[in-house]
């Protein structure tokens, strides 16, 4: 009697959008932490400097690419 709606194809697309950019995410933060903290032991930097500043470089430029890309559909969009 009660009728399931199938799952819009566009619902799934965006699923998979968020999680691949979650894990871009969780990977370039990772990397940024690694090669901070080879450079500083290769440095001999007694303060975790890099590994500090790195992260926050690459969140940085994250968001960037984030705001840069959504502005880009909103304009793509508006145009249609």
């Amino acid at each position: 009697m009660e009728s399931k709606q199938q799952p819009n194809k566009n619902n799934y697309s965006d699923l998979l959008r968020y999680s691949a950019l979650g894990t871009q995410i969780f990977v370039a933060l990772g990397l940024a932490v690694f090669i901070g903290l080879k450079v500083d032991k290769w440095l001999k930097i007694s303060a975790p400097l890099l590994v500090l500043i790195l992260p926050i470089v690459v969140l940085a430029g994250i968001i960037y690419k984030i705001v840069k890309e959504t502005s880009k559909q909103k304009n793509g969009n508006a145009k249609k």
